[in-house]
């Protein structure tokens, strides 16, 4: 009896050990504020799973896979949904998603995750409202976070009740926006040795398009070089000459995103930073400029996605700039968001929402994210966690075959 009471104590000194290693939580105004009311570290077996969560186990119509129990592992701590190239309920990939058992009205709710690490994938933590429409509010969806691969963090809030049909398409009340991380709108490479060339050119392979706002090549200048999101750089500092906006200059690309490209092509160079040309959807995008003569370029800024509400989207991912030397392209400058700093899917991070009758609060590692008014979210709601393979998100290759959405913890907090 003895010894069945010793192992009794070691084992609760065990579970107390790593519950007090576990990630701490971020909470919003401190610890003072909250009383943790449910959460789930995943660590226990596989099959207890479904005491707290339900599985999608079906296809689904409006992305590229079908989403299976079997698809949903616990293990090592942590709950891995998982994406696999089969076919399956008439989809050639299945993925995972689950909903708790339980529902929620207001507070703060954490989850703990990584991103599958591969493009084309839709790295989901959200709360949507099941059944009919709700007494009170609207049905609703808040996706905390739809996280794409490398750096990209998104969040929607959906309106579901007030579903209309516009020229035979379903539409409804939305808000979105979208994060990326690691990036920047505004670009300025000063080249510690000037280059002297006819051509310069700009190329991505950022999967689908995006915006270019004003490109300037600017030659050698004692006096330095302007802000790239200043809207009157050319005259910001004495002795500048920008041989992009050169009458002399002839600029080329190699595609367009739609009809009106050709025509939007000049916001390229007309020295407004809030106008764009979008680049095509598909394969590598480029933009050259050809001068009349060899030039000297010392510096070139340009300015890349479009603003939204005061943030900036659509940045892109991957560029290179090149110079023609008279017989080859050669690099000047190169940017990749892989080889960069963040990325979601190699480290851990924590998103979270703070949900009261008045106001939805986004969070980032316990940074705010983004703030609106609740204008009709005021019903319980279950939690989900899902990952999906949707075009929208990059690239659909056999690269995502394998690859998981992995997270640590869900966490929920009511106010006290």
């Amino acid at each position: 009896m003895k010894l069945a009471c010793s192992l009794s104590s070691i084992l609760a000194l065990a579970m107390a050990t790593l519950s007090s290693a576990a990630e701490p939580s971020i909470l919003p105004g401190g610890k003072d504020r909250w009383t943790l009311v449910w959460q789930d570290e995943f660590d226990y077996p596989d099959a207890k799973l479904d005491e707290q969560w339900e599985s999608q186990n079906g296809p689904s119509g409006h992305i590229l896979c079908s989403r299976w129990r079997e698809n949903a592992k616990v293990a090592d701590g942590t709950l891995k949904l998982i994406n696999r190239k089969e076919k399956r309920g008439g989809q050639d990939w299945t993925s995972g998603s689950i909903l708790t058992r339980r529902t929620f009205q207001y507070g703060y709710f954490e989850c703990r995750y990584r991103y599958a690490a591969a493009e084309g994938t839709n790295n989901s933590f959200w709360l949507m409202t099941r059944g009919p429409r709700p007494k009170t509010g609207k049905s609703f969806e808040i996706d905390i976070n739809e996280g794409h691969y490398p750096n990209k963090v998104n969040t929607n809030i959906h309106n579901w009740s007030d579903i209309k049909v516009v020229d035979g398409r379903k539409t409804h009340p939305s808000s979105s926006r979208s994060f990326p991380f690691g990036t920047r709108p505004d670009v300025t490479i000063q080249l510690e040795i000037p280059v002297t060339a006819k051509r310069v050119r700009f190329s991505s392979r950022h999967p689908g398009h995006f915006h270019l706002g004003e490109f300037r090549l600017y030659a050698p200048n004692a006096a330095g070089f302007p802000r790239a999101l200043s809207p009157t750089a050319d005259r910001d500092k004495p002795g500048l000459v920008n041989f992009a906006r050169d009458p002399g200059t002839r600029v080329t690309v190699n595609g367009h995103f739609d009809k009106d490209g050709a025509q939007r092509l000049k916001h390229l160079i007309d020295g407004k930073p809030e106008t764009t040309w979008i680049t095509r959807r598909d394969g590598v995008k480029s933009v050259e400029f050809e001068f009349d003569r060899e030039r000297t370029v010392g510096c070139v800024q340009f300015l890349n996605g479009w603003k939204n509400r005061g943030h900036w989207q659509g940045l892109a991912s991957e560029y290179r700039l090149e110079y023609h030397d008279g017989r080859r392209w050669v690099e000047m400058s190169a940017f990749d968001l892989k080889d960069g700093t963040v990325d979601f899917a190699r480290d851990f991070h924590t998103y979270g929402l703070e949900w009261t009758p008045k106001e939805l609060v986004f969070y980032v590692d316990g940074e705010v994210l983004r703030r609106e008014k609740n204008e009709f979210c005021h019903s319980p709601s279950p939690v989900w966690l899902s990952l999906a393979i949707i075009k929208w998100a990059g690239k659909i290759s056999d690269a995502i075959d394998g690859t998981f959405m992995e997270v640590d913890h869900v966490r929920v907090y009511q106010a006290r």
